[in-house]
């Protein structure tokens, strides 16, 4: 099955001709989606036990983890131990894992975790924290994709039960990774489609938001890519829209929807009816 979504969900109105969403209206639409509240802070159990509420039995989450745990900012200015900090993280998962709900969750390092030593002791020692857990890598840096590691790299991701994310995303240099079609997880093929804005996909200003995933894919490069993730093995494919900086994610999802020819059952109703 080839499930597609978006980065969260209230800010897809479109999906339905209103300003936002409910979740629960989100789920009426897609079988998926990619929560990103925790990369910032992680949450209460209660906010994830309230997602499960909202859904059908067979809706699926990917929860990013926390900026943290991807090196994006120090454990120690938010916990007082690394040990804590995972454990917060786990309670706030707990229920999407007790319901089977959790499709992942999505480690999304920046272009600055390069091809180290110490970064690959890092992963190891993620995956032993995560243990039993389903881990997505997305990584930013060119470094990792070069001829002389990008094999290692594979079987590392493969050895150590990693999905490996394959991102459609703008080619710059240094902070870019190719579209990669390979697949390092039995249990879960994971894309990400951020666009192909090259002018800012780097940029670090305060309007960040607007400018990096600002991209529409059209027609030929939508039914491109779905020939390619259809090709893609694995019975688990997860496909999720990130170029939404001008809203460009939910109608580019409907239209790839309609060309994969899928018709999703066990959605939440579409509309509340008295009979």
């Amino acid at each position: 099955m080839i499930k597609i979504g978006l980065t969260s969900f209230n800010e897809h109105g479109s999906l339905l001709n209103k300003n936002k969403l409910t979740l629960g209206e989100y789920a009426s639409v897609f079988p998926v989606v990619e929560m990103n509240t925790s990369f910032y802070g992680i949450k209460p159990k209660s906010v994830s036990k309230k997602w499960v509420q909202e859904t059908p039995s067979e809706f699926k989450f990917i929860v990013k983890a926390f900026k943290a745990m991807t090196k994006h900012a120090n454990w120690e200015d938010y916990y007082q131990s690394e040990e804590d900090m995972d454990q917060a993280f786990f309670e706030f998962i707990s229920p999407l894992v007790d319901t089977n709900r959790l499709e992942a969750i999505l480690c999304q390092f920046s272009s600055y975790f390069t091809c180290t030593k110490e970064n690959v002791d890092y992963l190891r020692r993620l995956r032993q924290r995560f243990l039993g857990l389903p881990l997505a890598i997305e990584l930013r840096s060119d470094s990792w994709y070069q001829a002389d590691f990008q094999d290692k790299m594979l079987q590392f991701m493969r050895d150590h039960h990693l999905s490996l994310v394959i991102v459609d995303e703008p080619q710059v240099p240094i902070h870019s990774v190719p579209f990669l079609k390979e697949v390092t997880s039995e249990s879960l093929v994971y894309v990400r489609l951020h666009g192909r804005q090259k002018a800012h996909w780097t940029t670090e200003d305060l309007d960040w938001r607007k400018k990096r995933n600002l991209y529409c894919y059209n027609s030929a490069e939508l039914s491109q890519l779905a020939q390619e993730v259809s090709d893609l093995p694995g019975k688990n494919k997860v496909v999720i829209f990130n170029n939404n900086s001008a809203g460009d994610a939910a109608p580019n999802a409907l239209l790839f929807k309609e060309m994969l020819n899928i018709d999703y059952i066990g959605l939440n109703p579409s509309q509340t009816t008295l009979f």
